[in-house]
This record gives structure tokens, sequence and C-alpha cells, in this order.
């Protein structure tokens, strides 16, 4: 439980993580949202408040169409249009919280729309939609679409690939990702000119066709120790590229994943588990 001095309005949270990636959760439906950013990073803070990578609201559908809309918030307070991990949690919270009795839940986000379904085994799979490869989309600026792009960042030219998952990835390929230099070259993509948004910087090691390891700079937060949405685009790219299969086992630091992903103009799928920590509140 953590109080403020100066006590408003007492908000009930959950704090839940996906493979470690872990985030703090609010029913927006039932408590008004009062989180400005200069909030979120105060509270965000791991020595002085909750601590976390990403603030999600759960919020009233904004159509008929869906059961609920979801949004997202890095811990430097800028709202994001994606996270895989987080809708993992966001389904998980739900289900605990008795909001919906659906094994299949459809919501919308800022940018794109998810499905939620819970299957055995306590995991829960995510159709994240197709991924997108358009430049525009990310954006990144470039003349040409191509599978590869070239970088000049700390004395060296890394190759990338770039894909939206409903939010903005570049990929690096490298033979060890103990070796990856994560936080010198991450923070320096992420806010390169070229992406003029900012950039989610993974690095991607691959065991085989059907297995990757990956360590993952998000823009905003830091290196996690897990993120949804950036296996889902590195294993995207590394099909698209005929490196991969499309089953793939992603090792992260926090635990693993599995995508599936058939290919253009078909969805990609996310695979994995999510962890109720505890239930909290705060005075606003």
């Amino acid at each position: 439980m953590l109080i403020y001095s100066f006590m408003k309005q007492k908000i009930k949270f959950s704090k839940m993580h996906g493979l470690g990636n872990d985030f703090m959760i609010v029913n927006c439906i039932t408590q008004k949202n009062l989180f400005s950013s200069e909030l979120i990073r105060k509270i965000s803070n791991r020595h002085l408040g909750v601590g976390f990578d990403q603030l999600l609201i759960v919020e009233s559908a904004h159509n008929a169409k869906f059961d609920f809309h979801y949004r997202i918030f890095n811990a430097d307070g800028n709202e994001v249009e994606q996270c895989g991990n987080g809708a993992r949690c966001f389904a998980l919270f739900l289900k605990l919280k008795k909001l919906i009795n659906k094994k299949t839940i459809l919501v919308s986000t800022k940018t794109s729309n998810i499905i939620l379904k819970f299957v055995k085994n306590k995991l829960i799979c995510v159709n994240m939609g197709e991924p997108n490869f358009d430049p525009n989309q990310i954006p990144f600026i470039i003349n040409k679409s191509k599978d590869i792009y070239f970088i000049k960042c700390n004395k060296k030219t890394l190759a990338f690939s770039i894909v939206s998952m409903g939010n903005p990835h570049c990929v690096i390929q490298i033979d060890d990702i103990t070796k990856a230099e994560i936080k010198t070259i991450g923070p320096i993509i992420e806010h390169h000119k070229y992406f003029p948004k900012s950039v989610n910087v993974s690095f991607m090691e691959i065991i085989n066709d059907k297995h990757i390891r990956l360590r993952v700079h998000e823009r905003g937060v830091g290196e996690t120790k897990s993120c949804g949405t950036a296996a889902c685009a590195a294993v995207a790219c590394g099909i698209k590229q005929g490196l991969l299969s499309s089953k793939v086992r992603v090792d992260l630091i926090g635990g693993t994943l599995h995508i599936l992903w058939k290919g253009n103009k078909q969805p990609l799928y996310m695979i994995g588990s999510a962890t109720h920590v505890y239930d909290g509140y705060i005075y606003i």
C-alpha cells in the first residue's frame, strides 16, 4: 500500500506481470482516470512508488463491437499503442475481477483491435492481427521499403528490420544476445531521427528455425525482462526473411513465449502466461 501525503481519492489497482514485464492495472470503468503523465512517472518509480514498466487502463468499450477498450502508458508517462504481455495480463485481470465471463474477449486499443482467448494450462492466446511492414506505419523515414535496412550507430553499421505490431519495432539479428550492446545501442536507435515517434529495439539470436532468444529495449522504459510485441515482431521479421518456421519458441529474460504466424495476410498469434501479484490502493 502506498499513501501520498496529499490524500484525495482512493484508487484500487492490481499489480501483475507477464514473464517479468510488470504492470499496474486500474479499472477506470468504476473509477475515475486521474493519471497525468507526471503522476505516472512518479508512481512507476520502483523505490518511491508502486513500480512498473507500464500502466494499463481498463475502459468501457467505445462501441458495441468490442467488450472493452485497453490503454497503455509507459513508465515515462507517454501513452503507447500496444503491449502484448500487458494484453495477457489485461485478460486475466478481467477474469479475476469478474468483469467478464467469456473465453474469448475482443478489445480495442489506440491503433488496433486484439482478440484475447483463454486456452489450456492457464495460458492466454492473443490474436495480434497482421504484422505491418510498411515504413509509413512505423513510422520510419525511408524512400523505399526493404526487408533489411542499415543504420550507423555507435561507430558501427547495423543491419535491421522493421515492423509494426500495433506499435513500432526495430529488430537486429546478432550471433549472441549476451553480447548485445543494448544499454548503448538501444537508446540511440530508439530516439534516432529515422524514427520520428521513437521505436522499440530488439536483439535476436536465432538458435534454429523454430527457436530464438531475444533481448528488448522498450521505448520509454529501457531493457525489460520480456516484451510480447517485440517477440511477435522478431518472429514476423524472421519468417518474412525465410529464416524461421511458422511456429517459433521465443526465450526472453523473463521466460518463454510461443509465436505462430502463417505469413502474408494472416493474423499472428502469441501464447504465454500472465501472473497476478497483489491488489492494492493508492491515494491520488
